[in-house]
């Protein structure tokens, strides 16, 4: 067991809510110990240009390329995550040096896998790689200059230059908050703009992957017809018919009969099939198919799992939520009631990656990226 550090996790990822931010004590192995979090939501100005920051991404070739608005962008994304540390520890009376490392997810922008495996391969095998390329903006260090603490950051890249998809990183973290759990096999469900599960076996065995849209259809839906940031409760979604035939359609694409390890850009299925729906059945039918495309991940596991745990934005969706329990076929229950924060696991699983990353352990493996064999990764930018 090593030493405990006082870490900081910052999250936005795929969704354009905003900046979620956890503080936790941990050993980066079994010792964890949860702190505050805070979430601050974005302005729909900013989301504004987020938007045309993933618009101005959909063909980029260079990783590190900021062409278009990416550059002013990525700056003022930069400078808000550090203005939310910085409001973070003024609200729990912390100074900077109370904090050992950042571990800074930055705002994914592009994620497209292409894996180069035989049809039927669970994993890669030795001389196959994985053309991924995956795009999250935010300076980590110009973050560590304006908080004056050490960042970890570009956790993905090393775990998709080696054969990986460089998703989803946060299973080992999930793993370490199911030990104190009974039920196994145990599911950990984290619906953000892109749905990923977690499936941990009764021996700690880890599978995991993006199971496909989670609150992104939803949220672009609402956007579009109703000009308002996602579907509250799942509220209008509730009004609206689901049209079978068009989650039928959707659920066609090759993704969902892909073996997993496996991975999604969150604009990898398209608004335009059900543009000619009413602003009600099409937020019902998006919402059947995030929920069916979910329930479908069980073809994947190898056993059932005893219980769902559903972390992130989509577990207020209480139409998604009903959905979900009415596929999957065992219980299902929100982060809170299995002594999670499910607006913060994904911030702490990057405040814990850090540490891992800064002690040179494992973030992904061969059951969760398709990395040939259990990699650490992350790059240290010192204060």
């Amino acid at each position: 067991m090593g030493k405990t550090m006082r870490a900081i996790g910052l999250m936005s990822g795929t969704s354009m809510d905003g900046i979620d931010v956890a503080l936790i004590d941990t050993d980066g192995e079994d010792s964890v110990a949860r702190g505050p979090a805070l979430t601050l939501g974005y302005d729909e100005g900013f989301r504004s240009d987020l938007r045309r920051a993933i618009a101005d991404a959909r063909q980029l070739a260079d990783r590190t390329a900021r062409p278009g608005c990416l550059a002013e962008v990525e700056r003022d994304l930069t400078e808000r995550h550090a203005a939310a540390v910085a409001q973070f520890l003024a609200q729990q009376g912390l100074q900077a040096a109370d904090i050992n490392v950042i571990g800074f997810h930055g705002q994914t922008v592009l994620h497209k896998a292409e894996m180069v495996k035989p049809l039927g391969a669970a994993q890669l095998v030795p001389g196959e790689v994985a053309r991924t390329l995956t795009v999250q903006m935010g300076d980590g260090q110009q973050l560590a200059k304006l908080t004056g603490i050490d960042v970890v950051h570009d956790l993905r890249a090393a775990d998709a230059a080696t054969g990986g998809e460089g998703a989803p990183l946060a299973p080992v973290y999930h793993r370490a908050l199911a030990a104190r759990l009974p039920q196994r096999p145990i599911a950990i469900l984290n619906i953000g703009g892109v749905a990923n599960v977690t499936w941990i076996g009764r021996q700690g065995e880890l599978l995991a992957f993006d199971t496909g849209p989670g609150n992104a259809m939803i949220d672009d839906w609402m956007q579009r017809r109703r000009g308002a940031a996602r579907d509250d409760d799942g509220a209008l979604a509730a009004t609206g018919r689901v049209h079978d035939d068009y989650v039928t359609h959707y659920l066609r694409h090759s993704y969902f009969g892909e073996p997993p390890p496996k991975s999604l850009d969150r604009n990898a299925f398209l608004l335009e099939l059900v543009d000619g729906l009413s602003p009600e059945d099409g937020a019902a039918t998006l919402t059947a198919f995030t929920a069916a495309s979910i329930a479908g991940a069980r073809a994947h596991f190898p056993e059932q799992p005893q219980l769902w745990v559903v972390c992130g934005g989509g577990r207020r969706n209480k139409t998604l939520m009903g959905m979900i329990a009415g596929l999957v076929e065992a219980a299902v229950a929100p982060a809170e009631a299995a002594g999670m924060d499910g607006d913060a696991v994904e911030a702490e699983a990057w405040a814990y990656l850090a540490v891992r990353s800064l002690r040179g352990l494992p973030i992904t493996f061969p059951g969760t990226t398709g990395t040939p064999t259990p990699l650490t990764g992350g790059v240290l930018a010192k204060a």
